[in-house]
This record gives C-alpha cells, structure tokens and sequence, in this order.
C-alpha cells in the first residue's frame, strides 16, 4: 500500500483538527478509515459528498484504502444535478452526512452491481467545478502518488507543517493540500469556513496555521481584508493555483512575502493532471509578474503550432503540452468509460496557449477551447449554457467572459435576475461570477454559427 495511505505509521501525531475542535491523531485516523473499508467491496463504486470534515476525509481514505473507487461531489451538489449523475453512473453506495445528525457520515448501500472498471482507476474527479457535467476525470493510483511526491518536493512539506485546508475536499487543489501533508505526518487543519467569516481567522490563528492556499479570487478578497497588514506569525507559505493571479497583485503579494520571510509560490494545475502541472519558485515570484514558472518535478513542459510542431523560439506562442506520470487515465461521460484503460499515455493537450522565454519559465497567454476558470472552478460555457436553455426554454442564451466573469447573453430580459440567481444557486457559485443581460437577439452568422467574438465586443 502507498505511503500516504499508511496513516498508522506516524501514530500519536494530530494529523486533523476540524472548526469544531475535533481532533484526531494517525492512529485513530486509521482506525476509522479502516473500519469504513472493511464494508465496501472492491471496486466498487461510491459517491463521496463531501465537505471539509472528518467524516468525509475518512470517507475519501477508506475507498482508496478498499480499492473502491470514489467520485469527489460538493454535498450542497443541486439535487437535480445529483440525480443528473446517479442515473449516469449508478453507484453502489452513497457515504453522505446522516441528516438527523450534523457532522455523522453514513455509508448508504444502494445495492447496485459494480461496474467494470479498470484497475489502474483509484478516484473520479468532475471536470467543471460545480456545473453538474457527466464529464470526469479519471485518475489512477500511480497518478495521486506521483503528483503528492512531485508537490511535496517543490513545497518542501514535512511533518511540521499544519495546513489551513479550507480549499473544497471535491476540487482537485483542495484534495492535493490533503494528499500532500498526510503523506508527510503533518496536521491538517479542516475548516469550511471563509475569509470573510470571523471563524476562518479565528481558527487559523488559534491552530497557528503554517501555510494558506487559495485560487485568485480568494487572494482579491484577501487583498480586500487588507490581509497583508493582520498579524499571523505562524504562516510561513502561501500557495495559488486555480486560474492566472493578476500580475499586479502576484507582484504585491511576493513582494510583501519576501519582507516578512515568507514562502510564496504560484502554481498551475489541472484534474486532468491531478492537480498540479507547474510552479514559479518563491525566489523568482517578484521580479517575473504574470509568469506561470517551470513544470514540476519528474514533469515537462513543450509548446506546439497548429500543426503539431514543437516550437523553440522563445516568445513564440503555441500549445502548451504537459508530460508526466500524473497525467490522468482519460475522460469518462458515461458509466462503461470506467472500464477504459489509459488513453493518454502520460501526454496532456492542456488547452491552453503559452510562450516560453529564455529561462525556460512559461506564461500563460490565452486559451483554445470554450471554458473558464471562475473562483478556482472549471466553467464551461457549453454546459452552462445547456443549463440556462434546460431551465429557461423560452429564451435564447450564450455565454462568454473572461475568468472570475461569466457574461451571459439573453433574448428575454425580463428573466435577467432570474437567471443569475438560478446560475448562482445551481453552480454553487457566488453571484458576482455571472452578469446576464438581455438582447434583442443573438448574433449569427450566414449558417447559423454564434458569433462570439461579437458578443464579447459587448461584455464589461
């Protein structure tokens, strides 16, 4: 069994406290994830709704350490986006919180039979953050172990460490802080708690939290709660992913780093790659604002034209193509992709554009495909447009935008706040992602083809 599934090893160590101030050490810790494994069947396929708690942590351990295979789901998912997957993919179990007691997780045997699916397959992560799509990633063992060794290295974690773990247990980001500091023997510190809430400092102080991770957004707020002014002695890094970091605060916030003798790295990542594909290493983060960094550890980075060429001149924009042993199995959208065995073979399209300049430090420019990265989750526009069309079929829509801004365009103004609330609501997103304006009508082209560029002529 892989290391960061043998919990026993580092014994009376606190390896959580959660807000509630429950504690548990790695011994007690495996004792639970055993007892939960020991009644699922392997291979077998659970549905894992989750928050940050023990409860779910153990929920998520016990399927890895049973050789089930978990999909990672938000528990506040919309029921009808639930039901959405479980006719999908029709699991075997469900481990959910007891509703009639707050924090109590339940295993629910749905006695459904096992699909086939292939061995490599440890973990199901959904691709687009919370917009309910049947597309998932599928990710091996070999895949959660090498990303763990590769972050570990670069962010130097031992058993010193205490995470503040405050990321979603269901986004890959999230999932990596767990992976990483129980592989390690450190605390991690569960909270699902926000910045602007008093219980989130509160409980990051009185623990003396080591490090702090967050997706753009979350350091706008940050920047917003004038963070860099608070007295937290016990933080020594701090850590984003989940999207591109305004240069200007990514400069800021390294810049305020380095003066109190912080670590602070920028990173990129994908499900598709586990988690994390690329970093800046915290030295170089002043002095190169907006630059993504190198690829991590056993990984690497080239760029392709159009045509398939790998490009070499530096500052020439192309592909940006990832190699490395946490490169995911594939995609599946339906149950019998589970039996699909490694379509990638190590090689990850990423679907973004990027330029690499003389240092061999690469920049995300821009991106080939129609999804966005908003509060650290994938958005694609397709699927959300799908779900605006599903709930509102008298009007017509498209979605455009930018990062952290979803633009969406439609043909019955009237339903404009209607729309924004349910987009919020269904995607367990705050509203500030999504401005939704009416429009006479969409524009087309001669065939009948959206246009748009014309429509992003028009956004904010």
């Amino acid at each position: 069994m892989t290391a960061f599934w043998q919990l026993e090893q580092y014994g009376d160590a606190v390896a959580v406290i959660s807000e509630d101030e429950t504690q548990l050490t790695y011994r007690q810790l495996a004792q639970s994830v055993s007892t939960l494994a020991e009644q699922l069947p392997a291979r077998a396929l659970v549905f894992c709704l989750c928050d940050n708690s023990p409860g779910a942590l153990v929920g998520y351990l016990a399927c890895l350490n049973a050789r089930a295979v978990p999909l990672m789901l938000d528990k506040n998912i919309a029921p009808e986006l639930l039901q959405q997957l479980m006719d999908i993919y029709r699991p075997g179990f469900v481990w959910k919180q007891d509703d009639a007691e707050a924090g109590t997780y339940q295993l629910h045997d749905l006695h459904q039979p096992a699909p086939e699916m292939d061995d490599a397959l440890a973990l199901l992560i959904a691709t687009s953050g919370s917009t309910g799509s049947p597309k998932l990633v599928r990710q091996s063992y070999q895949n959660l172990l090498s990303n763990t060794r590769s972050i570990v290295d670069y962010l130097d974690i031992d058993s010193h460490e205490r995470a503040f773990a405050w990321l979603p247990m269901n986004y890959v980001y999230g999932l990596s802080i767990i992976n990483t500091h129980l592989a390690q023997g450190a605390t991690l510190l569960l909270t699902n708690s926000g910045p602007v809430q008093p219980t989130f400092w509160r409980f990051l102080k009185q623990h003396a939290a080591t490090s702090l991770s967050g997706v753009p957004y979350s350091w706008e707020i940050l920047k917003k709660l004038r963070f860099t002014r608070m007295d937290l002695p016990s933080l020594k890094t701090l850590t984003q992913a989940g999207g591109k970091l305004r240069p200007e605060l990514q400069s800021e916030l390294a810049a305020w780093a380095a003066e109190k003798g912080l670590r602070f790295f920028v990173m990129y990542g994908a499900a598709e790659a586990t988690s994390r594909m690329g970093f800046l290493p915290t030295e170089l983060s002043m002095d190169n604002p907006g630059v993504m960094g190198m690829a991590i550890p056993g990984g690497k980075f080239a760029l392709e034209d159009e045509s398939g060429t790998v490009i070499t001149t530096a500052g020439q924009r192309g592909e940006l193509i990832y190699y490395g042993e946490n490169v995911t199995l594939g995609y599946a959208t339906c149950r019998e992709d589970l039996a699909k065995s490694d379509e990638r073979q190590g090689r990850l399209a990423t679907g973004d554009l990027a330029s690499c300049d003389e240092n061999g430090l690469y920049t995300i420019v821009g991106r080939k495909t129609r999804f966005l990265k908003v509060f650290g989750n994938r958005v694609g526009l397709d699927e959300l447009e799908h779900l605006v069309l599903k709930a509102f079929p008298a009007t017509e829509c498209v979605a455009v935008g930018r990062d952290d801004n979803v633009q969406v365009f439609i043909t019955d103004a009237a339903q404009t706040e209607a729309v924004k609330s349910y987009l919020a609501q269904t995607c367990q997103l705050h509203h500030s992602a999504f401005t939704v304006k009416g429009i006479d009508a969409i524009p087309k082209n001669p065939t009948g083809k959206t246009l748009y560029r014309a429509l992003e002529a028009l956004c904010d």
